[in-house]
């Protein structure tokens, strides 16, 4: 079965695990710097009085005057959910993280050891902690699994056999499609408000209207993809923090500190002499918020300046005086040199740079970002049903 974590609000409930008196409170996660003025996830007192994710800042207030915005805290929250993945995989499963709050996971190999499919499920909510209210659902499709987790309730694993997956997801919402708004609005003036009704419409007849992007959303209403997850490697462990005595706002001793974690970072011997593929860089500001940034390099870096040279702008986008800095080699290659061919034959190194290309972009946007084309049915009429993307193993 294919299992689905999901816990609401995530980047809200990481930012109040500093502040937890504000749980009870109307909060909302408050927008990044530069974004559109809209409230992100709310508290469940906040929702009884009227406001929901997505309102606009002015609207939200005025609705809700006692409203609390929680500055954003991504640097905790890219940590908390770490913790949440390793304990989930130091228990058995193999992971595949799609978003914070967001994963999926295999429980075919772990069955057998925690004795059935519901007592897997429930291994894994007590790895997560009680403290998050996450929600687990599991099913034979990926969009299934995902859709029941969704409605599960706080502490719940919620199981969804193949018989039942047309009637369970038949009254759902839209919304669990991943449709942008005007999508979805589209859909519901032409009277299609449930995932049954959408699914129940001729699949040609969706793609003619809504192109891909409406095809790929009536084929998870029929239940989505059965393909299998994806286990991530492991993360490299190699991070150095700085700690200030006062709040720091000077640019140039930030890029001195930079300097400084770049070159204690890269001495460390848990990196091996292993080449650097994606850095992350952190601070902790003034007032208990954070700011996070990461790079990854067209060709992996080996030396220290080079990780400083590259990371160096981003000093001049924080947002606000620094308490803590820190530096995270997020990911880095397995080879520790290079050997060098004094003739290579035709074609090789042209090969060579292609597949370190698709390693640097599954670094920076994920396993699932580098697909092939499969034809699948190239007779079609419809141009969306001539062809697959299949995920790209090497």
């Amino acid at each position: 079965m294919v299992a689905s974590l999901a816990i609401p609000g995530f980047e809200l409930r990481a930012a109040l695990r500093k502040r937890p008196s504000l749980a009870l409170q109307p909060a909302a996660l408050a927008p990044s710097d530069g974004a559109e003025p809209l409230i992100g996830p709310v508290t469940a007192a906040a929702q009884q009085a009227g406001l929901r994710p997505g309102m606009r800042m002015g609207e939200a207030l005025a609705t809700c005057p006692k409203l609390v915005l929680v500055e954003p805290d991504p640097a905790s929250a890219e940590l908390e959910w770490e913790e949440i993945i390793r304990r989930l995989e130091d228990s058995g499963f193999a992971v595949e993280s799609t978003a914070l709050g967001t994963a999926y996971f295999d429980t075919r190999g772990v069955e057998r050891l925690y004795g059935g499919l519901e007592q897997a499920l429930k291994r894994a909510l007590a790895a997560v902690g009680s403290h998050w209210d996450a929600r687990v659902g599991a099913a034979t499709r990926r969009f299934a699994a995902l859709a029941a987790a969704n409605v599960a309730r706080p502490g719940q694993a919620l199981v969804v056999s193949d018989e039942r997956t047309e009637e369970f997801l038949a009254p759902l919402p839209l919304r669990l499609l991943g449709l942008d708004e005007r999508r979805r609005e589209e859909l519901e003036a032409l009277g299609v408000k449930r995932v049954g009704q959408l699914a129940g419409l001729p699949g040609a007849a969706v793609a003619e209207r809504l192109g891909p992007d409406g095809r790929s959303a009536w084929s998870q209403a029929r239940g989505g993809k059965r393909g299998r997850i994806r286990g991530r490697r492991p993360p490299a462990e190699v991070t150095e923090e700085l700690e200030f005595p006062e709040a720091v706002g000077n640019e140039l001793t930030l890029r001195r500190a930079l300097a400084n974690l770049a070159e204690r970072t890269m001495a460390r011997p848990e990196r091996a002499d292993r080449f650097v593929r994606k850095v992350a860089l952190s601070a902790r500001l003034v007032g208990g918020a954070s700011w996070r940034r990461t790079l990854t390099f067209r060709d992996p870096a080996g030396d220290a300046d080079r990780i400083r040279i590259a990371l160096g702008p981003k000093i001049s986008e924080v947002p606000a005086p620094v308490m803590a800095l820190r530096l995270e080699l997020v990911e880095m290659t397995e080879e520790t040199g290079r050997q060098l061919e004094l003739v290579k034959p035709e074609g090789a190194e042209l090969q060579s740079r292609l597949q370190e290309g698709l390693r640097q972009v599954k670094a920076s946007t994920g396993g699932g970002a580098v697909a092939t084309v499969v034809e699948v049915a190239p007779w079609s009429r419809i141009p969306e049903a001539r062809a697959l993307f299949v995920p790209r193993d090497g």
